[in-house]
């Protein structure tokens, strides 16, 4: 469903009808979502029987329009057209008779069986879909980009005719996503639940078999408001999207027709792998005024092979999940009396603390200046910025006084208030201005997700305020931080330049000359390895978003470069010039170049988490040494060297306790200590330790005894490099 381009989930609509049901719902006692409230046959039923009635009623009055479509492109006038391939190369076809398969069919057979979607001119196109004249030609399988999307925007059609068949239900949206497709839909008294999900994957799989074909066709908006008259969701889209005379387009596949943009595969067919993932609640358009609908989320692959090859990633990111590891090695919790903000306990605020450290020390180096700013702000500040028109309703907004308030959800407003404190000098800039911020942002509940989704979060943010002729140099000088700081984690990253979004903020001239000058930075420390991400920048500039990979191969935006000539505007910022500036009669008016490295710390903490699967280097390791007696007589020597080297910056432990010499080994392996010093008679003789090594748990290596002094050296050396190998070298 896209054509009709509803609006985004974060967006507030009011829609009385819609609203108004909601309330009756709402007054309803609440039915039980449990699944043994439901009988076993009619939580384990597959399809409807009969099925639902307006199955007849859209496909009688597609049938018509399709009938009526076939004869008049059957009357287009045929005539040779060119079709020019990716590497040059032309081929001979007839206009609305030659389809973008029939010319991978004519290239090979395996490429016929294995492209997905066709882009003509650069637009995505049906496959099988007639070329109406001469045109350049592309042909896309599943492993490119926009094929996924296309696939998976299928899958989704057959999620949904899934869904309709099983409940009888009413849908709503159903797109793909970066990880598969989900739809929503309006279920009367029914949740779902998991014990719905192999009869949704059998009903799919059934339309995979069938071949279903995806049939396209154009309708006008008054024969849409009669084809799904019966349902209040896309009536709604249909009358608030659509304008009166026009049309948008339609696609069927087997009893399933939907409103959509299109384009999608040939037919159901290609779908060899179909899997429902999970299940969760929303609102309609995102408003909670409007219906709570059910969402079911699915993936799927053109080979059976992919899905089995998906299910044991999802073991190993279960086994990774940063929830997880955070309860097993007591790092963070979360309480629902203040949802999403995160409790960091004292193994956790080490991991939180080492990598302010790291900051910290990094700035230090290139020449930035922390300072600290409130936290909460009259909205007069947010009206001047433009967060309060853009951004409110993502703001924790208060009343004081009787004036509206406001926590902060970023720190650039405050440090623009900072740099007009006083009288700026050319001579000073740039100010490389850093906080670790505490802002506030008001996610729905539904979104929170352990550390990646939060509402109360902590960012590296920096915001340089320099003059136009610095920020090539600066943003060079950020790549090399950005560059040091993700190679500490073994992260290869990749950059993207999102450009002018619709709700821009200033002149257009403004954000092309910023957009060019993040090009030429591009161009000049990363050429042919950046890639454009059109009207995704925010509205007050654009951006380079840096996307890391972390040890599954997954992809997390952390990173962010933003230039930004608005807010100066906005706050007035100036800065003297004098005769001698450079420049001396350009405006004196500061760029802010936005930056932040890690982003959220907290996200980032998720993050390595799971890309390290709880088996922290040394360095940042909240369990670095754990020191154990062989017997009673030796635990002041193993407290002895616990202390020893805890004064030397390192986080040595010491087990002390009842449990035999073998328990207590097992046990710190369990809790990943990265090293496991046992000491005894000879180890207090000699001043030495045994050491044991966690990376060499079940390898033929054995321990080995050292000095106590030499492995403290060593140990500070490690830590100090930040090295990501777990030996004593």
């Amino acid at each position: 469903m896209a054509e009709v381009h509803p609006v985004e989930s974060s967006a507030k609509l009011q829609v009385p009808a819609l609203q108004a049901d909601a309330k009756k719902a709402k007054e309803k006692k609440k039915p039980d979502t449990s699944t043994s409230s439901f009988p076993l046959e009619a939580r384990y039923f597959v399809a409807l029987n009969p099925p639902p009635a307006f199955f007849d009623h859209r496909i009688k009055i597609f049938e018509k329009l399709k009938a009526e479509y076939d004869e008049w492109v059957k009357a287009q006038p045929r005539q040779e057209i060119n079709i020019t391939l990716p590497d040059g190369s032309v081929r001979k076809g007839t206009s609305w008779n030659t389809s973008p398969m029939d010319v991978a069919k004519e290239l090979s057979k395996s490429l016929s069986e294995r492209v997905v979607i066709a882009k003509v001119n650069g637009e995505l196109w049906d496959l099988e879909r007639p070329l109406e004249a001469s045109v350049n030609l592309e042909l896309l399988d599943f492993e490119h980009p926009e094929g996924k999307k296309v696939f998976w925007h299928s899958s989704a059609h057959v999620l949904g005719e899934a869904a309709e068949r099983h409940y009888g239900c009413h849908l709503c949206l159903g797109p793909p996503t970066d990880d598969g497709f989900f739809y929503e839909m309006g279920i009367e008294d029914r949740p779902v639940t998991q014990s719905d999900y192999p009869a949704l994957e059998k009903l799919g799989d059934m339309a995979t078999k069938e071949k279903q074909k995806f049939e396209r066709l154009i309708v006008p908006k008054e024969t849409l408001l009669k084809m799904f008259g019966y349902n209040k969701y896309k009536k709604y889209l249909i009358e608030s999207k659509i304008p009166d005379g026009t049309s948008t387009t339609v696609y069927r596949c087997g009893p399933m027709v939907d409103l959509c943009v299109g384009p999608h595969i040939p037919h159901t067919g290609r779908i060899k792998a179909f899997m429902v993932t999970k299940n969760s609640s929303s609102y309609f358009l995102g408003d909670p005024s409007n219906d709570s609908l059910q969402r079911v989320y699915g993936i799927s692959f053109p080979d059976k092979k992919q899905l089995t090859e998906y299910k044991a990633f999802l073991a190993e990111a279960a086994r990774r999940d940063h929830r997880k590891i955070g309860k097993e090695q007591e790092l963070f919790f979360f309480n629902d009396l203040s949802p999403g903000s995160c409790f960091f306990l004292p193994h956790g605020t080490r991991i939180y603390n080492t990598l302010v450290e790291l900051l910290r020390s990094e700035y230090f180096k290139r020449g930035y200046q922390e300072v600290i700013s409130p936290n909460m702000y009259n909205s007069k500040l947010w009206e001047t910025s433009g967060h309060w028109q853009n951004y409110r309703d993502d703001m924790f907004t208060l009343d004081v006084e009787k004036e509206k308030w406001a926590l902060k959800p970023m720190n650039c407003p405050g440090h623009c208030l900072i740099f007009d404190s006083r009288d700026r000098s050319y001579k000073e800039l740039p100010i490389r201005m850093a906080e670790f911020g505490i802002v506030h942002r008001n996610e729905a509940s539904g979104a929170l997700t352990g550390l990646t989704r939060v509402r109360r979060f902590v960012q590296d943010d920096t915001h340089i305020f320099c003059m136009p002729s610095q920020v090539e140099e600066e943003i060079g000088s950020l790549f090399n931080f950005m560059q040091y700081v993700y190679g500490l984690f073994g992260f290869e990253f990749k950059l993207e330049l999102s450009t002018r979004p619709e709700n821009y903020l200033g002149q257009i001239e403004t954000w092309n000359v910023a957009e060019e000058q993040l090009k030429k930075a591009l161009d000049t420390f990363y050429p042919s390895k950046w890639e454009l991400n059109p009207g995704d920048g925010a509205f007050y500039g654009p951006k380079i978003d840096i996307t890391i990979s972390d040890a599954l191969k997954r992809s997390f935006q952390c990173a962010t470069i933003q230039l930004d000539f608005q807010l100066p505007e906005q706050f007035n910022l100036k800065y003297r010039s004098g005769e001698e500036a450079p420049n001396p009669d350009k405006p004196t008016r500061p760029v802010i170049i936005h930056r932040a490295i890690l982003g959220s710390l907290e996200r980032f903490i998720a993050i390595i988490t799971e890309h390290f699967a709880g088996k922290w280097p040394f360095w940042i390791s909240p369990r670095q040494v754990l020191v154990i007696p062989v017997s009673v007589p030796y635990k002041d020597y193993a407290s002895e060297v616990a202390e020893y080297l805890n004064k030397l910056g390192i986080f040595a432990d010491v087990d002390n306790g009842e449990n035999t010499l073998p328990k207590k080994i097992r046990n710190g392996e369990i809790a990943q200590y990265n090293f496991i010093l046992v000491v005894g008679q000879d180890e207090l003789d000699n001043r030495s330790v045994n050491v044991r090594n966690r990376d060499d748990v079940g390898t033929k290596a054995r321990s080995e005894t050292i000095p106590l002094e030499e492995v403290a050296q060593k140990l500070v050396v490690l830590k100090t490099t930040r090295s990501l190998e777990n030996k004593l070298v």
